[in-house]
């Protein structure tokens, strides 16, 4: 098949567009190479020519119909990977994260509305951050979905909403209920509700995949505002210290990028035609704790770990995602342990930086001090441990 995939050199696009190439498919990749995510222009150009290796790259914006206009009618799916995904930076840079999310969306849409086209699929990049704190099991009301915390001294974790006593997580179902904690979390359910209610509307097919934390080589070492095993990684590399929000027993699903581009594959290719929204992830929450420590062994890293008490607006407290509609849908089944899977993130990342450097530390410090400057960041029930 012909299939295209905006975003295609990011993280999960670039590893998508290889899967498909080495399925025999062929594959045009739209990104706009952003300096944020690639790095300069010498990093992105390096970039673009590796995934030229298997897919066909356009340099051009999601938000621009002219392009999409054309790419489209020579595609029978289309992969739609491309969004802003900072989650922190989307609660004071709001406009810009709507503006490509959902505008991006609603472009590539009005083309599938509007140009003759044969694409038969859409397959959009959803998130778990849609769910907020997602499923808790209460000792007295079962299966609840706490809002959003309230967060005080030394207590992180949600309550229940009904009789307000302690939970400890389930795992979150697609049935869960969706309340996003951040503007980033808003954008994505947007994606996942304008691809949707299209194909249903055009007798298209349609996967919202709910991705969990996707993490492996490849990611992101210049940004920010990606994931903490990339700012870890670089941290930690550089012999700076680190610092743990919360109390460090918040927990994420990391499901690694290989086990997501064989599932993307599946989503393309699948003989199912429907319409559905299909969580992603491995099933095993792991916590921020355990990922520094993990971290610090496989890098060799024996400096200070500070679980500072701080913590984020828009963050959530735990999350891991039932994926019995994965398996049942796609026959999906996470095959990389994350304990491989960061030993083998960590070889990659040091190799990568012992190229690059890791001289350049502003980055992180001064996002976290715009969130601060923003009211973004708070300090109630900060402690401190020594180490994590």
């Amino acid at each position: 098949m012909k299939v295209l995939i905006t975003g295609g050199a990011g993280f999960i696009g670039s590893a998508t567009a290889e899967a498909l190439s080495a399925a025999g498919h062929t594959v045009t990749v739209l990104d706009t190479f952003s300096e944020q995510i690639h790095g300069d222009a010498e990093q992105a150009r390096a970039t673009e020519e590796r995934v030229a290796r298997s897919a066909e790259v356009v340099r051009g914006d999601v938000r621009d119909r002219s392009v999409l206009d054309e790419l489209v009618p020579r595609s029978d799916v289309v992969v739609h990977l491309a969004a802003e995904t900072g989650t922190g930076q989307s609660m004071y840079d709001i406009t810009h994260h709507t503006d490509v999310n959902v505008g991006g969306t609603a472009a590539l849409l009005e083309t599938l509305t509007t140009v003759p086209h044969e694409v038969r699929r859409v397959v959009v990049a959803s998130s778990r951050s849609i769910y907020g704190e997602g499923s808790y099991r209460c000792p007295t009301d079962g299966i609840v979905h706490p809002p959003a915390r309230i967060i005080s001294p030394g207590r992180f974790d949600p309550v229940c909403p009904v009789c307000g006593g302690p939970v400890v997580m389930a795992l979150t179902a697609e049935s869960a209920a969706l309340s996003p904690a951040s503007v980033y979390a808003a954008t994505k359910l947007a994606q996942e509700n304008l691809v949707l209610a299209v194909a249903r509307a055009r007798g298209l097919s349609a996967f919202a995949l709910r991705y969990q934390n996707v993490y492996g080589p490849g990611q992101s070492l210049n940004n920010p505002y990606t994931g903490i095993l990339a700012v870890f990684a670089r941290e930690m590399l550089a012999g700076r210290p680190i610092e743990i929000f919360e109390d460090g027993l918040e927990s994420r699903d990391f499901v690694h990028v290989a086990d997501v581009a064989a599932v993307n594959v599946a989503a393309v290719t699948s003989p199912r035609d429907e319409v559905a929204s299909v969580n992603i992830g491995t099933g095993r929450a792991v916590s921020v704790n355990e990922v520094a420590r993990l971290l610090a062994h496989e890098l060799d890293f024996s400096g200070d770990i500070r679980v500072s008490g701080r913590s984020r607006s828009g963050d959530i407290r735990h999350n891991a995602a039932d994926i019995e509609l994965a398996r049942r849908t796609f026959g999906f089944e996470p095959r990389v342990a994350v304990e491989e899977g960061l030993a083998e993130f960590c070889r990659w990342a040091r190799r990568v930086l012992e190229e690059q450097g890791t001289e350049d530390a502003t980055g992180y410090v001064t996002s976290l001090q715009e969130l601060e400057s923003r009211g973004l960041m708070s300090t109630t029930g900060a402690g401190e441990s020594p180490r994590a």
